[in-house]
Formats: C-alpha cells, sequence, structure tokens
C-alpha cells in the first residue's frame, strides 16, 4: 500500500470522526430549542435531528463544500501533491481535537470556526501568507458577524409578529389557529427552495430559478392547507403553546436540514481534495465533490448526534434563558433561514453564531434581563479562542508529519 493512498484513508478517517463531532456540538443548534420547551424529549431530539441532517447534507451540502475545500488556502501554492494532502489531513485532524475537547467541556463551539482556522495554519506553514485566499476570508469572517445579526432580527421580528397578532389578543388560541397554517406554509416554502434551488437534486429535476419558485409556493400553501385542517377544525387544542409545540417540532427539523447542509463541508471539503490528489496525481483548482463523500459526512454526523449530542443540548436549551413554544419557534426560524441563506451563497457561516444570534433577538424582544448575560459571555469567549488554538493543533500535527 502506497503512502498516497494511506494518506487518503487516514483522512477519509479523520474526515468521518470531524463529521462525528459536527453532530455531537452542533445537534443543540437545532434541537437544544425544542428540548428546552418540552416540545420533544432528548431522545426523540437526537433521533429526529439525525434524519434531517443526513437529508442536508446529501441534497444541500456541496455548495459551501466547494467553498472550504478551494476558498480558504490555494492548495496549488501549498506545495507538492503529497505535502497538500498531509496539510489536510492535519488541519481536519486538529479541528477535530479542538471540536472534541470543547464538547467534552459542553461549549458550543463552531465547527466551522475551526476547520477555517486550521486550514488557515497549515496553508500559511506550507505556502505562506501568499497562499491564503484572504479576500475570501474577510468575507467569511464578515458572515460571522452577519449571520447572528440577521438570524436575531429574523427571530425577534417572528416573535414580535407572533405576539402581536396571537399573544396579545383577547383571544389568543382563536388567533393562533387562524394564523399558524401561514407559518407553516412560510417554512415549508423556503424549505422547498432549499431542496430545488442550485441543488443537485434540482440539477437532476432540471428545475429552473422561476420553476423552483413556483414549485415551492405550491408546496407551501399545500402544507398551509394542511395545517389549516390540523389546527382550525381541531377542538382539542385549547392553549397557543399547545399548537406552537407542533410547530416547533417542524421548525427544529428544518433547522436540522440547514445544519446538515451547511456544516457537512467542515467533514468532506478536506477530503475532497485529498480524494482528488490520490486519483488524479495533480492538484487542481476545481475538484468535483463526490456524492459518496457528502454521505460519508451526513452518516457521521447522525452518529455524533446519537452519541453525545445530549452534551451541547443540555447548555443551549436550559443555560442560556427560559424556552417556550413559541420563543422556540421564533428562535429555530431566526437560525434555520439565515444559515440556509448563507448555504446557497457558499459562505461557510457559523450555525452557532446564528442559533445565539436568534437566541439574544427573541431575548431582546422580551427584555434584556430575559437572557442569561454570563452564559453568553463564555460561549462567546469559546468562539474567539476556537480558530487560534484549531490553527495551532494544525500547525503542530502537520510540523511533526512533514
Amino acid at each position: 500500500m502506497g503512502t498516497t493512498t494511506i494518506i487518503l484513508i487516514a483522512t477519509a478517517i479523520v474526515g468521518f470522526y470531524m463529521a462525528w463531532n459536527i453532530g455531537a456540538n452542533d445537534t443543540a443548534n437545532s434541537m437544544a430549542s425544542a428540548v428546552g420547551a418540552k416540545a420533544l424529549t432528548l431522545k426523540q431530539a437526537v433521533c429526529i435531528d439525525g434524519v434531517f441532517n443526513l437529508i442536508g447534507a446529501v441534497f444541500v451540502g456541496t455548495h459551501v463544500t466547494n467553498t472550504v475545500r478551494k476558498g480558504i488556502a490555494d492548495p496549488c501554492l501549498m506545495g507538492t501533491p503529497q505535502v497538500v494532502m498531509i496539510a489536510f489531513f492535519a488541519a481536519i485532524l486538529g479541528a477535530s481535537l479542538w471540536v472534541t475537547i470543547a464538547t467534552w467541556k459542553g461549549l458550543p463551539v463552531s465547527t466551522t470556526h475551526a476547520i477555517v482556522g486550521a486550514i488557515m495554519g497549515v496553508g500559511m506553514i506550507s505556502g505562506g501568507m501568499s497562499a491564503i485566499q484572504w479576500g475570501k476570508i474577510w468575507g467569511i469572517v464578515a458572515s460571522w458577524v452577519i449571520s447572528p445579526i440577521f438570524s436575531g432580527i429574523l427571530a425577534y421580528s417572528v416573535f414580535k409578529l407572533i405576539s402581536k397578532t396571537i399573544l396579545q389578543k383577547d383571544n389568543p388560541v382563536l388567533f393562533a389557529k387562524r394564523y399558524s397554517p401561514y407559518f407553516i406554509g412560510v417554512t415549508f416554502f423556503i424549505i422547498s427552495l432549499s431542496f430545488l434551488l442550485k441543488t443537485p437534486l434540482g440539477k437532476t429535476l432540471n428545475i429552473s430559478g422561476s420553476d423552483g419558485i413556483f414549485v415551492a409556493l405550491i408546496f407551501g400553501a399545500l402544507t398551509g392547507y394542511i395545517g389549516y385542517n390540523l389546527f382550525i377544525r381541531n377542538r382539542k387544542i385549547q392553549n397557543v403553546e399547545q399548537i406552537f409545540k407542533i410547530l416547533q417540532i417542524i421548525t427544529s427539523c428544518y433547522v436540522g436540514f440547514a445544519v446538515g447542509a451547511n456544516d457537512v463541508a467542515n467533514a468532506v471539503g478536506p477530503i475532497a481534495a485529498v480524494w482528488n490528489i490520490a486519483v488524479t496525481g495533480e492538484i487542481a483548482a476545481k475538484v468535483p465533490v463526490p456524492f459518496l463523500l457528502l454521505a460519508l459526512g451526513g452518516i457521521g454526523i447522525v452518529i455524533g448526534t446519537l452519541t453525545w449530542g445530549y452534551k451541547i443540548i443540555k447548555t443551549v436549551g436550559f443555560k442560556i434563558t427560559e424556552l417556550t413554544n413559541t420563543r422556540g419557534f421564533s428562535i429555530d426560524f431566526g437560525a434555520a433561514t439565515s444559515v440556509l441563506v448563507a448555504s446557497k451563497l457558499g459562505c461557510p457561516v457559523s450555525t452557532t453564531h446564528a442559533v445565539v444570534g436568534a437566541v439574544i433577538g427573541v431575548g431582546l424582544a422580551r427584555g434584556l434581563d430575559a437572557i442569561d448575560l454570563r452564559v453568553i459571555k463564555n460561549i462567546a469567549i469559546s468562539w474567539v479562542i476556537t480558530l487560534p488554538v484549531a490553527a495551532g493543533i494544525a500547525m503542530l500535527i502537520f510540523t511533526l508529519l512533514r
């Protein structure tokens, strides 16, 4: 067995390990609010999340994978093909080790931060400062600020809308039944768009942008109508939170899908680069991402979700703010929408940032005292140290291997 084959196999194994880390640490992004609001049990949450992570990773994950693989460091400037393979192996292992430590400590860190920092680290050692695509790096850094603000504004707006149209009414249950089908329709409209626009599924079905919007509108209207029949005609529903419990389960699945779509790149992006070198013997500027790699990443995320996902759920679901189903729905909708928009643009945003931004947005809608700022501060510190720590670990591993 040659050296190239050994590095490829080792990178695939470590990539699977990174996917496991993503499932373990990022499960909280989709399911913590549902568990905290008691819409789902912990066991139900991790099982459901695993399914939607896999769907998002396989059908929508390609776009962000392209950015992570070749948008951070230029592999053509990093040395010989074998050096580049070792560099990406070191990057994914360094990022994985840091995320494992953070998960063990119950810290919801950004897996995107970790892999970006690690690739930057090995890129600077192997190719110098010129090997780093600084223009794209600054765009990614900007997204780390924009995504929590955008998701926070969305979550704030959604919760304010719920408060004004439902919670503040004399008969909130009546108005909740009246308006909840619209929330369902909009949610499924966006989910449908994420399946159909610029995805392998959309290309297979040969669906254009306008056709995708039309199909998504029909699907949104259909699910809204189903929601109308479930809620308006259901006399057993007696309170608003009971209605939004159902909606929150839907939006939690929606976030799980978004996590799989956006974060699978953190695991399979470096593998794609190594795989291409192993197959062709050359360093290419653009590399196709095999379907099997997306599936490998998705399966790894599922296993991580089922085994260690509970650790971060306990932090995000119970320690940041008190959650109800209406608040949880607003958080999930704001976070998932911002992450999916970023995924379609090919920008690897931090899902963790988006969720925390949405939590803050909902908290601000109720007053600043509704948020435990000490927990937010600790999470923010973990974000700041993630990039340099992951970079340092990856640089050390690469130096030892080289």
